[in-house]
């Protein structure tokens, strides 16, 4: 899988995910707010979560425009190599192979918006197409503290 970094920012190809996690479903203003709840909620219970990849990251997905009732929301999860045993209270999540343009936010959650809108500019002047309609992805290396989050957000290119 070839990594192309370009002033910051990165096309990935990532091959297929399994996440078990949350599905946090809410008003859209309310996101900013309930996303860290069921982040905590994840860490707390991890060690309920069979054949975890690597447990200290937390893998959030969303698909920007949704199809169908099933996509909308956000999950906020961690990746498996296979699903076994999932809690009751918990969901599954498989997102096929895909490619990625790639940009880190370090710092508050509420910047977030700021850092997809640079990266989002970067990939129309760089002649990519963002597709909408598939699963976005945001890998969180530190999630704890909403004003100093690390995350790389994914936001799925033809």
């Amino acid at each position: 899988m070839a990594d192309i970094i370009i002033r910051n920012k990165t096309i990935k190809e990532l091959g297929e995910l399994k996440l078990v996690g949350f599905r946090v479903l809410c008003p859209g203003n309310q996101y900013l707010v309930e996303i860290p709840k069921a982040s905590l909620m994840l860490t707390e219970r991890i060690s309920e979560i069979k054949q975890a990849v690597n447990p200290n990251i937390q893998i959030g997905a969303f698909v920007v425009e949704n199809q169908t009732p099933d996509e909308d929301g956000y999950w906020i999860g961690v990746e498996v190599k296979e699903y076994e045993n999932i809690p009751n209270d918990m969901v599954i999540l498989t997102i096929p192979p895909q490619r990625y343009a790639v940009l880190k936010h370090t710092g508050p959650n509420s910047k977030i918006v700021d850092a997809y809108n640079d990266l989002h500019n970067w990939i129309e002047d760089n002649d990519y197409v963002r597709l909408k309609n598939k699963w976005h992805l945001e890998r969180f290396y530190e999630w704890k503290d909403t004003e100093k989050v690390e995350v790389d957000l994914l936001d799925t290119i033809e």
